[in-house]
């Protein structure tokens, strides 16, 4: 007779206290502003020094660093929270863990001390620059090179699709450091503060959703690195970005989880007051099962999603399997809720005085950034390979 195993996860009730807190939070202050905040195409510092008062930002980090030491499940509650009245908000505190999390791995205790502390009070932004024009899915073809002159690193090259670029204060920037090693091998991870000289930032990308939180490409022409700035070994970049995926795509899946629950709670909301033929549109099947299987696909991918967030609390051999299922899963049920809620609200729900066109414009990008979900299909299929060859 098998033991029964311990709980998938837990949430405590300290969790649950502040997601009520966060919840409070998103309703007066951050869904009045989700509409323009889209339709503005601005980042809302406002909602950013209301997230620093009340430690979001310090979600990711170790109480030794000024954060709240609360994991990977708080954070993802957090983000869902967000999301659900505004996704553009929420990618705040997804990139804020993106952006640290190479250091948090495996940047050296100096630079743990000079900049996690920044970080976890809010006063600093972060971002990930990974993907180049000819080289997202693949970061192992990436161009950007690093090459050392003395004790200091000459970076040359150029990134794309940077989350928080210009804003940013500080960025994870991978680039080549030895272009004899094979593919994905050689690169080397840096960490560049903006004021770098030969370090631009390219024009906004003009973007389908998410068009509060900026999007940019990176220059780099001759930037000086000093050997203090480098995140870890050299040529260790391509396992460190790995690593640090399996992680923070856990944020892009509660992202899309808050998406989907936000664009149920209208949509039912909506069901339950518009009527047609003398009733509710709620007491009408078709609509009473599409809202059911709404509901039931979020429900789902909520269990998912927090039980791979607690396997990163736990630090598990399988954790990289469960994030991309989750990102997987709770991104496609995203995109398919918000086209189901646009369906319910009908002509109304195509205008921009309704927000589930915005949910459903939101919700594309998680299928793509962090990994599209073509790769985290090869990522789940690769670890049932590895596990059944055993």
């Amino acid at each position: 007779m098998s033991t029964i195993s311990a709980a998938a996860y837990e949430i405590p009730t300290e969790f649950e206290d502040f997601r009520a807190t966060i919840a409070q939070m998103v309703r007066e202050r951050v869904a009045p502003r989700a509409h323009a905040i889209d339709a503005d195409a601005e980042y809302a510092w406002d909602i950013r020094e209301l997230f620093a008062a009340h430690d979001l930002f310090a979600l990711p980090f170790d109480e030794s660093y000024g954060g709240t030491g609360t994991g990977h499940l708080m954070q993802v509650i957090a983000i869902e929270e967000v999301a659900k009245a505004c996704a553009a908000s929420a990618l705040m505190l997804a990139v804020h863990d993106l952006g640290s999390l190479p250091i948090r791995l495996e940047g050296s205790q100096e630079m743990k001390k000079r900049v996690l502390p920044r970080l976890a009070t809010g006063e600093w932004v972060p971002a990930f620059a990974l993907s180049e024009p000819e080289a997202g899915s693949d970061p192992g073809a990436m161009k950007t090179r690093a090459v050392k002159d003395g004790s200091d690193w000459i970076l040359n090259g150029s990134k794309n699709w940077i989350s928080q670029a210009g804003i940013a204060d500080v960025y994870v920037v991978f680039a080549v450091t030895d272009p004899q090693q094979r593919h994905s091998r050689g690169i080397t991870a840096f960490l560049l503060e903006r004021d770098r000289t030969g370090f631009t930032i390219g024009k906004p990308e003009h973007k389908l959703g998410i068009k509060g939180s900026p999007t940019a490409g990176l220059s780099f022409e001759d930037v000086r690195i000093p050997p203090q700035d480098l995140i870890g070994k050299e040529g260790r970049g391509f396992g460190l970005a790995m690593a640090t995926l399996d992680r923070s795509r856990l944020g892009i899946a509660a992202q899309a989880l808050g998406i989907a629950q936000g664009a149920v709670d209208y949509a039912v909301g909506y069901a339950c007051e518009r009527r047609q033929f003398g009733r509710p549109i709620a007491e009408f099947q078709g609509i009473q099962f599409k809202l059911a299987d709404m509901e039931t696909r979020t429900a789902a991918a909520r269990e998912l999603l927090y039980k791979a967030a607690a396997k990163a609390d736990r630090g598990e051999a399988d954790l990289g399997k469960y994030s991309a299922m989750a990102k997987l899963f709770c991104s496609d049920t995203a995109m398919d809720v918000t086209v189901d809620a646009v369906q319910v609200l009908g002509g109304y729900g195509y205008v921009t005085d309704y927000p589930v066109e915005r949910m459903m414009r939101d919700a594309k990008i998680t299928q793509i950034y962090e990994g599209t979900n073509e790769i985290q299909r090869l990522v789940v299929a690769r670890a049932l390979v590895t596990a059944g060859t055993r």
